[in-house]
């Protein structure tokens, strides 16, 4: 039941050799073992302090029969996650990048371990499990194939394209394609031509995004590149003009 209500019940992956049911497993599902580890450990007992998380380490040196409760243990799917959530943020982008690089892989994505690693430094605080990295980032690795109706209905103006065809050479002709120099010359432009920077943003952010998620734009255009951002806003200005 828990296998069909969207947890998983085994540690790996099992298939029914009888039926050929396949039932989800832990690891599978993007579980890290001490995280699991923990988990289990706090299956009807408790260290008697306000500490959750603990090394194996501490767990051995800790644990003892007496703080074991005698009532029946309740598992919590939501705190499974979290345990999950909380050991993902240990990792280095890196180490987070290299356990991501098959996900992507299926999807036909190949990139380098630096790329990836740096796009984690961004979603990873919105990570449960590595592979959620593709629901969190996905526009960092594929272009917009459609664009937020309702958002384009509320900021797209008349004026919209003429002002987005400003900003794109703005910012093809920085000479520092960096997050920070980037936003400080698009701040400029904003100021000299009297505009709210919301009028420039929220566009800009439609064309390279394809809606309003994602972290600080800025940091996106920076990680895609300049030919990646003038390919994206011309395809984006083609389809919504």
């Amino acid at each position: 039941d828990g296998d069909k209500l969207g947890f998983p019940v085994f540690p790996l992956q099992w298939t029914d050799p009888v039926t050929g049911e396949v039932s989800g497993g832990y690891r599978e599902s993007g579980y890290f073992p001490e995280a699991m580890i923990n988990m289990l450990a706090f299956l009807g007992w408790n260290p008697g302090t306000e500490q959750e998380l603990y090394t194996l380490e501490e767990l051995a040196e800790t644990f003892s029969l007496d703080r074991v409760g005698k009532s029946g243990s309740r598992f919590d799917p939501e705190k499974a996650r979290w345990y999950n959530q909380q050991y993902l943020k240990t990792k280095t982008d890196k180490e987070i990048a290299e356990i991501c690089i098959p996900f992507l892989e299926k999807r036909g994505i190949r990139k380098d371990t630096d790329f990836i690693a740096s796009i984690i430094g961004l979603v990873k605080e919105r990570m449960v499990f590595p592979q959620d990295l593709w629901e969190q980032a996905f526009y960092f690795f594929l272009a917009p194939m459609d664009y937020d109706q309702q958002m384009q209905k509320k900021i797209w103006k008349e004026d919209t394209p003429a002002i987005i065809l400003q900003v794109k050479d703005v910012l093809l002709s920085a000479a520092d394609f960096t997050s920070v120099a980037l936003e400080a010359t698009v701040k400029h432009f904003v100021e000299v031509k009297g505009l709210g920077f919301g009028r420039v943003m929220a566009p800009l952010r439609l064309l390279i995004v394809g809606s309003g998620m994602g972290p600080h734009l800025f940091d996106i255009l920076e990680i895609i590149g300049r030919d990646e951002t003038d390919k994206r806003i011309e395809t984006g200005l083609a389809k919504l003009c």
